[in-house]
């Protein structure tokens, strides 16, 4: 997983989703625009993120946050009950 590159700085953050909560745009493959970074910030549960290349799964829970780079296809599916907010950086 990438981190967040230093020189960025959150600008917007979505309202706390939960498993039912979910925008459906969020479950299937999505990306953000050119230069624009996310953060996928887990408050409670676990949380699939799928990023489609190069291809790779994580676990998010509240000690391990996703990032999301620009531009790449990506998707996220609840495990079980889960709370997040997706924070948005330039």
């Amino acid at each position: 997983m990438k981190s967040l590159p230093d020189n960025v700085v959150a600008y917007k953050r979505t309202p706390e989703f939960h498993e039912g909560t979910i925008p459906s745009g969020l479950l299937n493959q999505h990306q953000t625009k050119d230069g624009v970074w996310g953060k996928i910030v887990i408050l409670s549960g676990k949380l699939l993120y799928t990023i489609q290349e190069p291809f790779e799964e994580v676990q998010l829970d509240s000690n391990h946050y996703g990032v999301v780079e620009p531009a790449v296809l990506h998707q996220v599916k609840p495990l079980g009950q889960v709370s997040f907010f997706v924070e948005f950086y330039q």
